[in-house]
């Protein structure tokens, strides 16, 4: 192998090495509900990230998002994304801040040449989560809607605002959903939606009526999610990385 294939290479496993290590390894344990969490990469460097943050007055964040791309600047993209959330959590106690901040910060660094462009762009779902109201505040930049299960009624968390990264003056909105007991949460990206049996996508249709009819925990509805992929016929590794987390309140 050549001295700069080898560099790259050494490149790629350095930068999947820290994808990984960004990426939790278990999700964290809450008086108020249980989590579980799938992820599952199409290549090395994947595009998908999301974490939780326990913030000082006892809320917690939750984010989950998709970088454009799978290379070593997605993998950038996402250590940035990653540094930058979790500083803010620290400072700042509102989803509108903290996405209309990172947005700015996305656009000023992607200014820094004219290369770089919409590579540092991302779609994110951030929301946070109060304990004792169970109100959960979040801002969906231009990510696939999360679910929310109540009993037999599914409710969408659409989109408040654009892509992050896009647009430096863009309109950051945010929302309000009113999280009961017993609610199952399911956040998720897209490449669930687009797995592929060379046919047919597995598609939202398909993952709402796996929602509604899969019950037990949160560890079995994670096991069934990857079973129902697999059944489907998606690759293994699949085509995109596939993610996601589910929030039994």
């Amino acid at each position: 192998m050549s001295e700069p294939a080898n560099a790259a290479g050494n490149g790629v496993a350095l930068a999947s090495r820290i994808q990984q290590l960004l990426l939790p390894k278990t999700p964290p344990v809450c008086s108020w509900g249980c989590i579980g969490v799938m992820n599952r990469m199409a290549t090395a460097l994947g595009g998908d990230y999301f974490d939780f943050i326990s913030m000082p007055d006892g809320r917690e964040v939750v984010f989950i998002g998709d970088v454009t791309g799978h290379d070593i600047q997605s993998s950038v993209v996402m250590s940035l994304v990653y540094g930058f959330l979790h500083h803010c959590a620290l400072t700042v106690d509102d989803p509108l801040t903290m996405v209309s901040q990172l947005n700015r910060f996305l656009v000023r660094f992607a200014d820094h040449g004219t290369e770089l462009d919409h590579h540092f762009s991302s779609t994110l779902f951030l929301g946070i989560i109060d304990p004792a109201s169970l109100r959960l505040e979040y801002v969906n930049a231009g990510h696939v809607p999360p679910l929310v299960l109540r009993r037999n009624s599914l409710h969408r968390l659409a989109s408040t605002s654009p892509p992050v990264g896009f647009f430096a003056e863009a309109e950051v909105a945010t929302g309000c959903f009113g999280l009961e007991r017993g609610d199952r949460l399911l956040l998720y990206t897209d490449g669930i939606l687009d797995a592929s049996n060379g046919t047919e996508t597995f598609g939202a249709e398909r993952l709402d009526a796996f929602l509604t009819a899969t019950g037990g925990s949160y560890t079995r509805f994670m096991d069934e999610l990857a079973a129902a992929l697999r059944d489907f016929g998606a690759g293994d590794p699949p085509d995109d990385d596939c993610s996601a987390i589910v929030i039994d309140i």
